[in-house]
């Protein structure tokens, strides 16, 4: 039977110097996902506007259901404005409010989430109570609850944060949010696998991920440590690079392949996003499996 996985939170579009692409983490994890044969459907909202419309054509296009994807008759669709540094690393603007802070938990949303075997969430969609105390309510009916932490400043609280982790099954950050988090805990640790370790008591979550840019990442998963030293690839920007390998790294747990195996799969595959523009790239598995080996 097909793995089936909610997404919640942000869709927006990504404005950047020189042309637009639709976004939003748990909009890519959930197109990436799709494209790796997982069942994957977003719940969010959209305005009632040109932008909206957009939005959902673009996911019949890619074969994603609109099912779940709530209409605003006052808030307008999301944009973030995007500026890429000479490294292909991106800053972001974030406007607020639009609509995907209000989304509800309705019957719709609650029976999706009742049919899934996964839900993943960030901390950005929290940034407002609406969608957070909906957040809340489908989490408590969700089986596996992966945490994309995923931290936009200033839309975050120390609070937030160790509520959100201490919910979760699964937790995946980068380096940086990894410590700036274990700073919040008193964590005395420096080294990054001895802070892995502190996470897992300090939350309870079975596994975490760490990702470590061009230089892999390390997977906390059935009280063992992998490890990917990364691949080399010519970076075009690192927009959604991270949301690939979440995608890549869950399209292979899911269905029980053994953790190096994801840990390396998501690893090519966010390597080969960040060497394209914009978040969703088309990726093959015939072009991840040539770069791992």
């Amino acid at each position: 039977m097909n793995k089936k996985v909610i997404c919640f939170g942000e869709v927006l579009f990504d404005v950047f110097p020189s042309y637009t692409k639709i976004g939003g983490a748990p909009l890519n994890v959930a197109l990436r996902l799709t494209s790796l044969g997982i069942d994957a459907q977003i719940i969010s909202r959209i305005g009632n506007d040109a932008l909206g419309k957009e939005l959902l054509d673009f996911l019949v296009v890619n074969k994603s259901s609109t099912e779940t994807i709530q209409i605003d008759e006052i808030l307008a669709t999301g944009e973030v404005l995007v500026q890429i540094d000479v490294q292909g690393s991106a800053s972001y603007t974030i406007n607020y409010p639009v609509a995907w802070d209000a989304i509800e938990a309705n019957t719709v949303t609650t029976n999706a989430i009742k049919n899934a075997d996964a839900i993943v969430f960030g901390s950005l969609v929290c940034r407002d109570e609406r969608s957070y105390i909906s957040l809340q309510k489908l989490l408590k009916l969700a089986p596996y609850k992966i945490f994309d932490v995923n931290l936009r400043a200033p839309f975050y609280s120390q609070a937030l944060l160790i509520n959100l982790m201490r919910q979760s099954d699964f937790i995946k950050f980068n380096d940086d949010e990894l410590y700036e988090i274990c700073g919040y805990l008193n964590s005395p640790f420096c080294n990054l696998e001895e802070n892995i370790f502190f996470i897992a008591e300090q939350t309870q979550a079975k596994s975490i991920c760490v990702t470590k840019g061009p230089h892999g990442a390390v997977l906390y998963y059935n009280d063992l440590l992998y490890f990917n030293s990364g691949y080399q690839i010519c970076v075009a920007d690192t927009v959604g690079a991270g949301d690939s390998f979440l995608a890549g790294l869950l399209s292979q747990l899911l269905v029980n392949e053994q953790p190096q195996h994801a840990l390396d799969f998501a690893c090519a595959l966010g390597a080969m996003v960040a060497s394209n523009e914009g978040a969703n790239p088309k990726i093959s598995n015939a072009s991840i499996k040539k770069l791992m080996n």
